[in-house]
């Protein structure tokens, strides 16, 4: 594992790598700390963090682009997350967190293709519900667990969980049971949707 110490940027979002993401920075300290990033051309870490209590995992993210730069000094950016790593030690000496930390790496493991097959088939499934489209194409190289948890509106907390599991085959099966105990739900909020659009309109 190599270790680095980088800024911490404390959100209620959880990143996958290699995944674009959009940020709006608007706290002064984050204003700092994105310049910092974007002068020295290095990434920033993203944890979850809820009631104040930031996650032990991350994702780090890069700065690809400042979309828009307000008069207040508010900027829209656009970044790609990166690594997972996990922080050590938190260093408060300036107006932003940073933190010693270690990145991780998926333990090497055999593909198991009838449980990709069975989770595509769920993810296909739950995403025309919500969406009524096909899903986005899965890029070569990603990891197909972090692809379909950013797809879909999972919480926080399961997504958490799925970014600090060290396994693709445990990410996938995880994701499994969830879109499985969710898809009857899921149809069943279609179906009332559906039967209350359709009196809406004198039907039956």
């Amino acid at each position: 594992m190599s270790a680095a110490r980088i800024p911490l940027f404390p959100l209620n979002i959880v990143l996958f790598p290699a995944r674009a993401v959009p940020l709006h920075i608007f706290e002064p300290r984050y204003r700092e700390m994105t310049r910092h990033c974007i002068a020295t051309q290095s990434p920033f870490g993203v944890v979850f963090t809820e009631s104040n209590k930031p996650a032990n995992v991350g994702c780090t993210a890069l700065i690809q682009q400042t979309v828009k730069e307000y008069e207040d000094g508010r900027s829209d950016i656009l970044t790609v997350a990166q690594r997972v790593f996990r922080w050590l030690r938190l260093h408060n000496d300036k107006p932003y967190f940073e933190a010693d930390v270690e990145f991780v790496e998926d333990t090497p493991e055999t593909p198991d293709p009838d449980q990709a097959r069975e989770l595509e088939t769920l993810f296909r499934q739950c995403h025309r519900i919500l969406y009524h489209v096909d899903p986005p194409a899965h890029q070569a190289g990603e990891s197909f667990a972090y692809h379909v948890g950013s797809e879909l509106p999972l919480d926080n907390p399961f997504r958490q969980n799925l970014l600090e599991l060290r396994s693709e085959r445990e990410r996938q099966r995880s994701l499994i049971e969830r879109l499985s105990d969710w898809k009857p739900q899921l149809q069943q909020r279609e179906h009332v949707r559906a039967k209350a659009t359709g009196n809406g309109h004198g039907k039956l």
